[in-house]
């Protein structure tokens, strides 16, 4: 192993492995678990064996989990978004630790390695101001000295499913909400990128263990897809927030539709930028490269597809290509570096395979793709982002390909071009660029993207914090980070106080013994 990777292995305290769990600092595992080797896609060595949960572990974790919540719930709100600021700041402490260890774990840049542990830190700033801001409503009662309000109590365990693009990040969304709104939490990290979570669980523990926090509001668990389908098949679950493929999603749905609990999705994106005449084109490839390029093309809100006028077309095409040949791939620790790799060489394969069946569809690459090989690539997951000019309609075109395969479309009208834009099954980002308010205007009405984000002169990479992040179709509907997204953590209840000595009833019915 890279021996600076291993110092900081040291420094975030991942140095035992021999756990599958941890319910707060408690950590352990079951004698008859099973082992995954982890190998990082930037150089292919081994990073280290982890342990994955039993039933048994997962039991003991959720029963635990409940006994905490019995405790944190009563923790006053503004005390609970204190521990979370302390939170934020051990993030701080750690943050180039950590976001090396997500770049090398995942992949992505350093800069974007960096980037998420920022997000984490954004995420507990905006969760401490929520947690004095868990407002309810009054209103007047048709009933005579009669008060009527509503008030929101937190859940219970919130059971939290990542993926490995964003290995940190999306976990922080979920937890810092969900703890000032006085939950708990139980993290199920994607079994591709765990030690990222590990460290991160340590890093939260050593605030949690300094404000005498009980054990069981922070858990976390490391399994493969059986621990995912336990927990949302589990009726002590009331809320599990899944982030992942639709086809994942629309399996967590079903299970906890089943038992009639609440899930928040966050599934695949299939992002389109609408390039007008009117658009700032340098600005506009700045946006498209990063969009297309960024996270190898592993983000849910990856640009995949171009939709540009047919005036500018074939100059924007050539800015494109031009701006692919100064691409620089390899290890994403040098920051020098635009792009790492894929995820694994199972991401590699089913990328070329995408390339194959976009040609058979009809495809034209006007920048090739392939798998690359040689010195700085022997780990077999580096691929060469590519364009294709394509139809809108081709099959290919309407899924979500994880990877850096990007889609060149011609467009005559702004109505044809929303046309387009929406004309696929996901809708989570979208953008326009235009320096014409009018169509900048149309694009955001309601009759304007069908997606959950929607932006002008930027990208349809790259959220901010203080806005709810989601999509809608496919994407499956869920909202998680700012605005109100706090309400997906609690339970409403309608509250009326009769301070009268008569007990009226509502509608004006009588009933009279």
């Amino acid at each position: 192993m890279n021996i600076h990777i291993t110092s900081i292995l040291d420094r975030l305290k991942i140095n035992d492995l021999n756990d599958a769990f941890s319910i707060g600092s408690a950590w352990g595992s079951s004698n008859d678990t099973t082992v995954r080797k982890i190998n990082s896609p930037v150089d292919g060595r081994l990073i280290a064996s982890v342990k994955m949960a039993t039933a048994a572990d997962y039991d003991h974790v959720v029963k635990t989990a409940q006994q905490a919540f019995a405790q944190w719930r009563s923790v006053p709100a503004p005390k609970r978004g204190e521990i979370v600021r302390q939170v934020g700041d051990a993030l701080r402490k750690y943050k180039d630790d950590l976001g090396r260890l997500v770049s090398y774990e995942m992949g992505k840049s350093l800069q974007e390695g960096w980037g998420e542990v920022q997000e984490m830190i954004d995420i507990c700033d905006f969760a401490v101001g929520q947690s004095r801001q868990l407002y309810g409503l009054t209103m007047h009662s048709e009933r005579p000295q009669h008060r009527m309000y509503e008030q929101y109590h937190p859940l219970g365990v919130v059971g939290i499913i990542s993926a490995f693009n964003f290995p940190v990040a999306v976990w922080s969304w979920n937890a810092a909400l969900a703890w000032i709104c006085g939950n708990v939490c139980i993290w199920k990290p994607s079994e591709k990128t765990p030690l990222t979570a590990i460290a991160c669980q340590h890093i939260v523990q050593e605030v949690f263990k300094a404000n005498n926090i009980p054990d069981g509001v922070s858990n976390l668990i490391i399994g493969d897809r059986e621990v995912g389908e336990l927990m949302a098949n589990d009726a002590r679950v009331p809320l599990v927030s899944a982030t992942g493929s639709t086809r994942m999603g629309k399996a967590v749905a079903t299970a906890v539709a089943g038992r009639l609990g609440r899930s928040l999705l966050e599934l695949g994106g299939n992002n389109a930028i609408i390039i007008t005449e009117d658009a700032d084109l340098d600005m506009a490839l700045i946006g498209a490269v990063f969009g297309a390029v960024g996270t190898a093309g592993q983000r849910c809100t990856t640009t995949r597809r171009l939709i540009i006028h047919e005036s500018v077309y074939e100059s924007f095409k050539q800015k494109l290509v031009k701006a692919y040949g100064q691409i620089r791939i390899g290890n994403p620790l040098d920051e020098h570096m635009h792009m790492g790799p894929l995820i694994d060489t199972d991401a590699v394969k089913l990328y070329l395979q995408s390339i194959e069946q976009c040609k058979q569809q009809g495809g034209n690459f006007v920048v090739e793709g392939g798998q690359l090989s040689g010195d700085g690539y022997e780990s077999g997951c580096y691929v060469k982002p590519c364009i294709a000019e394509v139809e809108n309609h081709f099959e290919i075109v309407q899924h979500e390909t994880f990877a850096p395969i990007l889609y060149l479309i011609k467009y005559k009208t702004l109505d044809e071009a929303i046309s387009l834009q929406n004309g696929v099954p996901q809708g989570l980002s979208s953008a326009i660029m235009t320096n014409n308010l009018r169509q900048a205007e149309q694009f955001l009405s309601a009759a304007g993207s069908d997606c959950g984000i929607a932006n002008v002169n930027i990208g349809t990479s790259g959220a901010e914090i203080g806005g709810a992040f989601g999509g809608e179709k496919e994407t499956g509907g869920g909202r998680e980070s700012g605005s109100d997204a706090w309400k997906a953590y609690m339970r409403r209840q309608t509250n009326t106080i009769n301070y009268s000595t008569t007990l009226p009833l509502a509608q004006g019915i009588k009933f009279d013994l």
